[in-house]
């Protein structure tokens, strides 16, 4: 569901805190399909912060939304209005029986009272008038009113006669019959929004009207309106400074406003009155096209006069339209934008230098600063190039000075008021005022542009790759047909019609003749204008004849308005066609600067009076201004001459409005303003004169007023002008109200002692009209607010109906609601005053923009304060304090700044800063998100323990208040509610039967690029465009993909079911041809729809905030309007993606496992579901991770046995892969594919408690291999790819301790040289002493004693050798070997991590091996011992050595080379001495079990094998004999391999049933230790120690799971952490949600707890750790041939 059903009412969340629910249906019309249509009132619902129902929710009856429903969008959304069958409630059901209430004759008797009554009052209105107004006449009114308020009597109330009596009891003098009179218009008015339009509509379009009305009856009747429309479209401007609109214009605003909504009324109700009904189509449609046009022109015509009256018409004249460039709204802009993304560029300048060169003409930035370095002059006017910190690029400013500092350029910027510095090659100079020329134009930059000469020329839109189908959400439209490119669209030629129908008499004949000759001399008439087929170059005529005939505000339009920038002689000869008219809107933003600089300047022409050097910059229409003085100063009848000048002023008031803005210059302009304020005072007597707009230049007066420098005269001058001007139009004492001049005027008045003639009158005038003021202001505010809902209201037709918006200035309206808060405001701009703890006549100086001048306070430490009243609504960006280091101990060290609602309640501590000795800037606030009215700094403490502070400035930036919030509030609301209420109505649809989901792209193509033709045609710039298109994307997609991938009742997602059906036939539809094939083409274009936005940017945080648990658990869809919902789609997405992916896995494994090609089957399938991924949804990581989740969730699936059959496959099937890739040539590389695809799918394996079993098996059969095959750099790299796989490492152990044994044996290689070196150096020493000892006895005198001596000592010679041949026996049993020497290799595996599963099958050296083999196992038991005795700062408790079955041979057998085990190696060579010998014999000379050795024995009795197996009857096992050549013919050479083949274990045999027996083990230890934690939890590390404590010394599997285990009863955190992670997945454990860290115990299960005893049973402590050893044995020399017949072994490796 995309909202919320409570109470039978149906909430579709709108934002944070608001819902929408429908109220009421209005009205009912036919669609432009044929197809019925409702209107519904939704109402706006308030809920508390706790998110519930009841008393924290709030109706607000007075904001709502109407919008256009159809049934289908009714029947999914609206259920109570909704009859028994189904169908709609229709409106006039609900009010038939109120009108039958009444009796048709007593009806009939109450309307002719009521035209009694109206004569009667309008006869008695004729008797008094000019006396006070009798009782009868209230009286006669009173009861008009009563029956006005009677519903069924509306119509009699129509009569033309009740208009007149309104009329003239609203024109009477009198207050009780203006009152009466708004008494009966209230009654009328009550009904219906129809019967309240037309009331008021036919009062305003009384052509008598202005005549009759004053300005108190004018009020009434605005009041009255106000009143009518402040429910209709509530809306709240707070913050933002509205105009001063006086009550005359305003009128007009009104009656524009009511024709508008009348002709909107009328359309909506056309096609609902039964005649209109009964009417052919033609009929209908001819009705409907009048109604259509002249609505347009309607809300043309108020869109162009309420852009006059906001003043945004020349506000923002000079900045000109910008185009925002063609890029997807749904998709958020990077930074680096790509080909046919290109960001917004800033529009040069309309004025360049005629004489100094541009930076684009200089090769290098360097050569073009030295020339602005030596060229630049103090006071020329210089244009940014670059941002600057707070400089942007475009601001103009007068340069002042150079030093050198860095920057080195000092300018006074127009758009700070303030100087700062830049660099050099920022700058362009435009040179003195004669050196500026305007000509450079918006469409001669972008000209420059797309011929290279500015940036790079960009591709254009439609221009894409074909592998960029999916790069927009929607598919393009495809081109415009040649013929209807060369006539314009319907909206530009009703544009263009707008300007010709403001055409009056000869001019509108002229133009609609040049029609007729180009259409052939057709006549034409209103219905054959609006639907013209105009020409490109007939329009281009008519723009050159329209600018002739069409006054100043018209013309404004026009060169505005789409059709011309597009088609007008600018946009095709790309110079300014008007540039008077430019100037002109131009010249009341430079009359400040123009008067500025006449007072500087030294006059160079004495007869020039400073008016006219003002109006100079004026162009023509400056000349009207001074023929105007001339004329007021004339002696004569002035009448004559001053009526026309006046109503030329009137088309062009561009001068008037640069006279009066010239108040607001600086005060050395006295004679200025002296002779302004005579002209301005004479002007106001003229009736011609009113008209004017006055109140555009009140800020001037009012800046001029405020002023503490004016002088005298001239303020006494401005209170006279501006008491004539209120006297005669009290519209302007509201204006003045409204700027605040009554507080302005006293204070004048307290400053000259109340000195001021007519003072004092002027303020009582303006407080008089204060309730006017207020009045204005609503209006105002309700005229503003429903034309923003008329516009919100064409845009939702636009989308329901996909009809173009014809409405002219549609465009210009909406760019100015667009325009954002990107506009500065700074200091003055920002606070209302600023107050100071102390010395307040210097608290001018924070203000002065001076860095020499200071505040400094007098007081107290600590208690010095900056107090700052804001303007409403203002968000101060940055807040900043000037300092100076050389004020020392003044300078301040700690600065708190607070902020509160009043001057009392400062206590939010806003930030607190310290500042360094070394600063000049400190930086207080940045970037606000909440308005306060009042901010105070704080000085807590001063450097160096000083008391009082200086401070040398203050600086206060913050944004603009503009209606882009307000109307992106109101554009999103509405956005939200369509598209929310259609995807409710699409969801519905596809509930009911999903094959409509294979329609869902389709209907979301046409939405989506809808909204993206709107915004691109409509909307100025990026914010605005991305911001619609966040709120679309929002509330339609994201709710429909809710709803798509919510499973059913049986847990199938309507989504998850289409990609099943997609995973079926993706076989099927290779064949382009094919139904599967378009089938799968529907289906990627809408999954690639769904995932078009991804999220860019971390979503904010969001408080958790506490749901219901249980039953009453619900989604919270007032999500949808707060969160991150980009992020919010790919979740849903990839959890439908990830179970459709559980299911075929899940029923894969079921089927296939236990298949012999279960594996590589499985490969293929994870393959496939790969690619399928890549198809539809592109090569996005969170659906590749989906897939992986989606496969690890049917793995954790199946049961243990299952998981462990699985394991073992995939650990067979890799130690397959591994030794076939030996094999080389093409067989080898097809095993490293197959190895590598079986890899990637391992991966999975991670984290998931399958790891544990895989490593399990893993390790054995890479233990087989490494000891039969040794190693290969492939076993590193496997286990570099799948090494997440092995949660104990033991295989990556397994590889370190190969590496440790290698520089073991090189270590013994140097200790067997020095032991060859230590023994050759005492034979060398025998020799000697013998030799001493022969020399000796040949010299003695007596020779038996010299020989007994010598016998002796030969004896003891020889006893000490043999105490040391018996001490050293076994390590020299080989020194004297006649035969070649084999070469021995020793690997010494650990037990941690080798599975030594043939640990009790021990091998003895003295026994079992030849003396020539012993002599090395001794000397490296020898050298293994002496190294674990060397002393060590950090060793290993000391290990013993125990050798091993393991390992392998190599021998020589004639001319063939065995490769075999040892075990065979030993029975090999042990037939070197025996013929044969019998199994039993063999048996218990080694010590093996029977299958081991037979094992062994195997391939040396197959075909390949030396040996023969004889069965006699004395030995039971058989006798093994060397084959002799004659029985069976060998090859003579080559290697034979005699390794026995790789064993595999079974995961159902006893040793996988007890892992899964010390998997429960674990589970129910894991359980216990929770359970006693209660529901506190555990944390999971601490849970993992107690677990591993409690195996040690508490209860343990029995010996037989001990025994088959391998490694004992050790057991490790992985182990422990992957039954966590079963548990997890079970639900028996689970996770807080605050808190994931925290385990605990969630519900009960049944947990199988093997027979447990104790883990080492009669020892007090834990077994010594073994290693274990293995040879490697290899010779050297010649085989040793037996002179027998016989075959004999030698050993060779």
């Amino acid at each position: 569901m995309v909202g919320e059903l409570r109470y039978r009412e149906f909430r579709v969340p709108l934002g944070p805190g608001l819902h929408a629910y429908p109220d009421e249906l209005i009205r009912q019309r036919v669609g432009h399909d044929g197809h019925p249509e409702y209107q519904i009132r939704w109402l706006i619902l308030r809920r508390g912060d706790d998110g519930e129902g009841g008393s924290n929710q709030v109706d607000c009856k007075a904001e709502h939304i109407l919008l256009w429903m159809s049934n289908d969008e009714i029947y999914a959304n609206c259920h109570k209005m909704l009859g028994e069958d189904g169908q709609v409630i229709g409106p006039s059901q609900e009010t038939a029986g109120e009108a039958g209430a009444l009796d048709k004759s007593v009806l009939g008797e109450m309307e002719t009272d009521v035209k009694a009554l109206i004569q009667r009052a309008l006869r008695q209105l004729e008797e008094c008038v000019g006396t006070i107004p009798p009782a009868p006449l209230l009286h006669t009114v009173h009861v008009l009113s009563a029956y006005a308020s009677i519903e069924p009597l509306t119509g009699v109330f129509k009569d033309p006669r009740v208009l007149d009596l309104l009329m003239h009891m609203l024109s009477s003098p009198d207050y009780q019959i203006r009152w009466s009179a708004g008494r009966m218009i209230q009654a009328l008015a009550s009904h219906d929004a129809g019967t309240r339009t037309q009331i008021l509509l036919s009062l305003s379009q009384q052509e008598a009207i202005e005549k009759y009305l004053d300005f108190d009856s004018r009020c009434a009747l605005l009041a009255l309106f106000a009143q009518a429309t402040l429910s209709e479209h509530p809306m709240s401007f707070e913050g933002i400074q509205l105009p001063q609109v006086p009550g005359r214009l305003l009128f007009s605003l009104v009656k524009r406003y009511l024709h508008v909504t009348s002709l909107l009324d009328q359309l909506n109700d056309s096609t609902a009155e039964p005649g209109v009904q009964n009417s052919t189509p033609e009929e209908l449609s001819g009705e409907r096209g009048r109604l259509e046009l002249e609505f347009s022109m309607a809300m043309g015509t108020l869109i162009s006069e309420l852009v006059q009256a906001m003043r945004w018409d020349w506000t923002s004249s000079r900045q000109g339209p910008s185009a925002r460039p063609s890029c997807s709204i749904f998709q958020p802009q990077r930074a680096d934008a790509g080909p046919g993304l290109p960001p917004a560029q800033a529009l040069p300048s309309l004025r360049r230098s005629r004489r100094f060169r541009p930076r684009s003409e200089f090769a290098s930035g360097n050569t073009y600063a030295l020339y602005v370095r030596d060229t630049l002059q103090p006071g020329m006017r210089v244009r940014m190039l670059d941002d600057y910190e707070e400089i942007s690029a475009g601001d103009e400013g007068e340069f002042r000075q150079s030093n050198n500092g860095v920057p080195p350029v000092q300018v006074l910027w127009e758009s700070t008021g303030r100087t700062y510095w830049v660099h050099w090659h920022m700058l362009e100079i435009l040179g003195f005022e004669e050196d500026i020329e305007d000509v450079v134009e918006a469409d001669e930059y972008r000209g420059a542009a797309a011929s290279g000469a500015v940036g790079i020329a960009l591709p254009s839109w439609r221009w894409k790759p074909m592998t960029e189908l999916y790069a927009v959400p929607y598919v393009l439209p495809e081109d415009e047909d040649a013929e209807e490119s060369e006539h314009l669209s319907q909206a530009e030629w009703w544009e263009l019609l707008f300007f010709i129908k403001k055409l009056d008499g000869l001019d509108h004949q002229e133009v609609i003749q040049i029609l007729q000759e180009n259409l052939d001399g057709e006549v034409l008439d209103d219905e054959i204008l609006a639907e013209l087929a105009v020409p490109m170059e007939l329009a281009q005529d008519l723009l050159l004849a329209l600018p002739q005939r069409l006054d100043d505000s018209t013309l404004r339009d026009l060169l505005n308005c789409r059709v011309y920038r597009k088609y007008g002689p600018e946009a095709l000869a790309g110079q300014p066609a008007y540039p008077s008219l430019l100037e002109a809107q131009g010249q009341p933003q430079e009359s400040a600067g123009a008067a500025s600089v006449e007072a500087k300047e030294a006059p160079t022409r004495c007869s020039d009076t400073p008016l006219q050097r003002l109006l100079e910059g004026c162009g023509p229409a400056g000349k009207i201004f001074l023929d105007l003085e001339r004329a007021l100063c004339s002696e004569g009848p002035r009448e004559i001459e001053v009526k026309p000048l006046l109503l030329q002023l009137q088309r062009q008031p561009q001068p008037f409005l640069a006279v009066m803005r010239s108040l607001d210059t600086p005060v050395a302009n006295k004679a200025l303003h002296l002779a302004v304020l005579r002209i301005l005072t004479q002007l106001v007597d003229f009736p011609e004169a009113l008209p004017l707009p006055w109140h555009e230049a009140m800020d001037a007066c009012m800046a001029c007023l405020r002023s503490p420098d004016t002088a005298r005269e001239v303020l006494q001058e401005l209170i006279l002008f501006l008491h004539r001007l209120a006297s005669v139009s009290r519209d302007y004492a509201v204006v003045l109200n409204q700027l605040g001049a009554r507080d302005a005027i006293s204070k004048a008045l307290e400053k000259h002692l109340g000195k001021l003639e007519l003072a004092q009158e002027l303020r009582d005038m303006v407080f008089k009209c204060e309730k006017h003021a207020h009045l204005y202001r609503k209006l105002t505010t309700n005229i503003l607010g429903g034309c923003i809902q008329m516009v919100l209201g064409q845009i939702e037709d636009h989308r329901r109906t996909h009809r173009p918006i014809n409405i002219p200035f549609f465009d210009v309206f909406l760019r100015y609601l667009c325009q954002g808060s990107s506009v500065e405001v700074r200091e003055d701009k920002c606070w209302e005053k600023v107050e100071v703890s102390s010395n307040p006549h210097r608290a001018s100086k924070l203000t002065d923009r001076n860095p020499k001048t200071y505040w400094e306070s007098n007081g107290s430490a600590g208690s010095h304060r900056i107090t700052l009243h804001m303007h409403q609504g203002i968000l101060v960006r940055q807040l900043a304090l000037l300092v100076a280091g050389e004020d020392s101990s003044y300078m301040p060290a700690r600065v708190v700044v607070f902020g509160g609602d009043s001057a009392s309640s400062l206590n939010t501590e806003l930030n607190a800063v310290n500042v360094m000795p070394s600063a000049s800037r400190v930086v207080l606030l940045e970037n606000l998100n909440r308005f306060w009215p009042v901010i105070q700094i704080r000085v807590k403490r001063c450097q160096q323990g000083g008391i009082d502070t200086r401070i040398r400035g203050l600086e206060v930036l913050g944004p603009k208040p503009t209606f882009w919030p307000v109307f992106r509030e109101q554009l999103c609301r509405h956005t939200r509610l369509f598209y929310m209420v259609r995807a409710q109505a699409w969801s519905q649809d596809i509930s009911e039967d999903r094959r409509s989901l294979l329609h869902l792209s389709s209907r979301l193509n046409g939405a989506l690029r809808q909204e993206q033709n709107f915004a691109d045609r409509f909307l100025p710039d990026h914010e605005a465009a991305r911001a619609l298109g966040k709120t679309c994307w929002e509330a339609l997609v994201s709710p429909l993909v809710q709803n798509i991938t919510s499973p059913d009742e049986d847990g199938v997602s309507p989504l998850g079911w289409l990609l099943d059906q997609y995973l079926e036939c993706r076989e099927a539809a290779h064949n382009p041809q094919s139904r599967a094939a378009a089938f799968s083409s529907r289906v990627r274009r809408l999954t690639h729809l769904l995932v078009h936005v991804e999220p860019c940017e971390a979503p904010p945080p969001v408080v958790a905030a506490p749901r219901a648990r249980g039953r009453n658990r619900s989604h919270d869809w007032s999500s949808l309007a707060t969160r991150g919902l980009p992020s919010s789609i790919m979740r849903n997405l990839t959890r439908c993606w990830r179970a459709v992916v559980e299911e075929q896995v899940s029923s894969f494994l079921t089927s296939r496992w236990r298949d012999e090609d279960f594996v590589p089957r499985y490969c293929e399938h994870f393959s496939n579901l790969q690619k399928s991924s890549s198809e539809l949804f592109g090569p996005r990581a969170a659906f590749l991770l989906a897939l992986q989740n989606g496969c690890a969730n049917a793995l954790l699936k199946l049961p243990f046995l299952r998981a462990a059959h699985v394991s073992e496959q995939f650990a067979r099937h890799i130690d397959q892969r591994i030794q076939g890739s030996r094999i080389g040539g093409a067989r080898g590389m097809e095993m490293l594919a197959q190895l590598q695809r079986c890899l990637e799918t391992v991966l999975i394996f991670s984290g998931l408690e399958i790891a544990t079993t895989f490593e399990h098996y893993y390790q054995h059969y890479m233990a087989d291999r490494l000891l039969g095959m040794g190693s290969s750099w492939l076993e590193g790299a496997v286990l570099e790819q799948i090494g997440p796989c092995f949660p104990n490492r033991l295989p990556q152990q397994m590889l370190r301790s190969l590496s440790t044994s290698e520089e073991l044996q090189h270590q013994f290689h140097v200790y067997q040289l020095q032991r060859l070196d230590q023994e050759l150096l005492k034979l060398e020493d025998s020799e000697k002493k013998i030799q001493v000892s022969r020399e000796a006895s040949g010299r003695g005198r007596e020779r038996g004693t010299g020989e007994g001596a010598a016998l002796e000592a030969g004896a003891a010679v020889a006893a000490g050798v043999a105490g040391e041949e018996a001490e050293e026996e076994d390590e020299n049993e080989d020194l004297y070997y006649e035969g070649a020497m084999p070469e021995v290799s020793v690997l010494v595996l650990s037990p941690r991590c080798w599975p030594t599963a043939s640990i009790c099958h021990t091998l003895n050296p003295r026994t079992c091996l030849p003396a020539y083999l012993r002599g090395t196992l001794n000397r490296y038991s020898n050298f293994y011992n002496k190294r674990e005795s060397y002393p060590a700062l950090e060793r290993a408790p000391q290990q013993r050595l125990q050798w091993t079955w393991l390992g392998r041979a190599e021998l020589q057998f004639g001319d063939q080379t065995l490769h075999v085990s040892t075990v065979q190696m030993w029975l090999l060579l042990h037939l070197n001495e025996q013929k044969a010998v019998s199994m039993e014999r063999l048996l218990e000379l080694s010590g093996l079990s029977p299958d081991m050795l037979n094992q062994a024995i195997g391939p040396l009795t197959s075909s390949r094998g030396p040996l023969d197996l004889h069965e006699t009857k004395d030995a039971p096992g058989g006798v093994l004999k060397i084959r002799d050549d004659s029985e069976e013919p060998r090859p003579r050479r080559g290697h034979v391999w005699l390794v026995p083949a790789q064993t595999y274990l079974k995961a159902e045999d006893e040793e996988g049933r007890d892992l899964e027996k010390r998997r429960n083990l674990l589970n129910c230890l894991i359980v216990r230790v929770l359970k006693a934690r209660g529901d506190e939890g555990l944390h999971i590390d601490q849970l993992v120690c107690l677990v591993l404590e409690a195996w040690q010394k508490g209860p343990c599997p029995p010996r037989g799971l001990v025994s088959s285990l391998g490694r004992g009863s050790t057991c490790g955190s992985a182990d422990v952490l992957s039954c966590i992670l079963h548990l997890l997945g079970k639900g028996t454990v689970r996770r807080q949600d605050d808190r994931p860290q925290m385990l605990s115990y969630a519900v009960p299960v049944t947990v199988m707890e093997p027979h447990t005893e104790s883990l080492n049973p009669g020892s007090s402590g834990p077994n010594p750790p073994l290693t274990f050893h293995t040879l490697q044995i290899r010779s050297r020399g010649v085989p040793y041939a037996s002179c027998t017949s016989t075959q004999s072994f030698s050993t060779f490796r």
